[in-house]
């Protein structure tokens, strides 16, 4: 993939504001890290723009006219899995960049951001399989996705005891929850547990790699394994719910 560094990394760029476009791209075009391929001005234009041209990283703005870059984030991802999506916007808000890794984002850079190599930089990192949260926002992120967890759950023992509830007594809730996350935790192999501990704390797979002294290779496959065993879209998901389990 061109994240390995042998080609030029693949750009769309998806945004209501010509002249914003225009001035990613300007950038973009004096880094030789980077070629854009294609431009949208919302959501279903960037799905149509897909049909002929598969890039290996979108920008995506949150708030546009037509399909807004959240549901169009997760049209993406479900559609185009190799694709990585970066919510670029003006929002700040924690809720709004919730939604975005809810979706599928591998991270998020503020409009704001004006020095030219902080953004190519970052692009750069998520292309080569990194995530992007502002160390601002990495707490509130944490909070939210942990009530989000802890509603799941509840969600899933009440379903689970109104199963079992055909076939024996009434079945402790508590007992339930416990359970299912006991099993989670289960899920991953110690190796992929040192992993994940790892990439929570923020570091690269270059480093992950030096630490436990395997490839790279060897890196992205274990991740690969988390997130289909977790059923989650990205690292910066993966992480939080460490930290989650953590937690209990």
């Amino acid at each position: 993939m061109t994240s390995e560094l042998s080609q030029p990394i693949r750009i769309m760029l998806v945004d209501d504001h010509l002249l914003f476009r225009d001035g990613v791209a300007s950038l973009l075009k004096r880094d030789g890290r980077f070629e854009i391929v294609s431009e949208a001005n919302e959501g279903g234009s960037a799905l149509e723009c897909l049909k002929h041209s598969v890039p290996d990283i979108v920008l995506m703005d949150i708030q546009m006219t037509g399909m807004g870059g959240i549901e169009a984030t997760r049209r993406i991802v479900a559609d185009y899995p190799d694709i990585k999506v970066i919510m670029i916007t003006v929002s700040d808000k924690n809720s709004d960049l919730f939604e975005a890794i809810k979706a599928g984002a591998q991270g998020h850079i503020l409009k704001t951001v004006t020095e030219s190599k902080s953004m190519c930089d970052a692009i750069f990192s998520v292309a080569a399989g990194e995530a992007i949260i502002p160390a601002a926002m990495a707490s509130g992120l944490l909070a939210e996705f942990a009530a989000l967890a802890q509603k799941q759950s509840v969600e899933d023992t009440i379903t689970g005891q109104n199963i079992l509830n055909d076939q024996a007594d009434k079945v402790d809730e508590t007992d339930l929850i416990k359970e299912k996350r006991q099993t989670d935790s289960n899920l991953l192999t110690p190796r992929e547990y040192q992993v994940l501990e790892l990439v929570a704390l923020g570091l690269p797979n270059k480093e992950i790699a030096v630490r436990l002294v395997i490839s790279e290779n060897t890196v992205r496959s274990h991740l690969r394994h988390i997130l289909d065993k977790l059923h989650m879209n990205n690292r910066v998901q993966a992480a939080l719910w460490l930290q989650e389990q953590k937690s209990d």
